[in-house]
């Protein structure tokens, strides 16, 4: 999708991303509304192609991470007693299926199918947060509501011990790719 963007962004302005990047850094704003709102009064960008172009500008959009590893490296710093349960997370996620996508973020990693069904994030120091898409199902069990936890996802399940990542998890995360699909 942000490659369709890219292209796009060049075929209605007539400026590839790159002189976008060196126009707006030319200007010295550094916050990323600033950003935003400048691209969108000064040249009519619609919100989502002045977003591409402050992230890109910023550098805090997940692929101008030199390699996504580091990202998923910087969310487990302090946190390494996570990171074994994650690593299964991912290794049996990835066996759903060839279309799985695993796109880490800066805070959590995005689990997609054709959508989004799944992020896994260390929230604290002990405990590794699985929110899954499950639409229409009612919490039971470990299975809770997403609540505050996070509004992209509609449930949670609380990981602090390997013995979380279990059968049942991965049966939800299973129901959740098969809808996404």
């Amino acid at each position: 999708m942000e490659q369709s963007m890219v292209v796009n962004l060049e075929k209605k302005t007539g400026k590839s991303l790159d002189e976008w990047i060196k126009l707006i850094k030319i200007t010295g704003l550094q916050k990323h509304t600033e950003m935003i709102n400048y691209l969108k009064t000064e040249y009519g960008f619609t919100h989502g192609f002045a977003n591409l172009v402050a992230l890109k500008a910023r550098g805090t959009d997940a692929g101008s991470a030199a390699n996504t590893k580091d990202l998923v490296d910087a969310q487990y710093k302090g946190k390494e007693t996570l990171r074994p349960m994650y690593d299964r997370l991912i290794k049996e996620i990835q066996k759903f299926g060839k279309d799985v996508e695993v796109a880490p973020k800066n805070a959590y990693v995005s689990i997609r199918r054709k959508k989004q069904f799944a992020i896994l994030q260390p929230s604290t120091k002990i405990r590794l947060d699985v929110g899954i898409n499950l639409k229409g199902v009612e919490p039971a069990g470990k299975l809770e509501k997403s609540g505050s936890f996070n509004s992209m996802v509609s449930h949670r399940v609380r990981v602090e011990k390997a013995e979380d990542v279990d059968k049942e998890l991965f049966n939800w995360l299973k129901q959740a790719y098969d809808a996404a699909g």
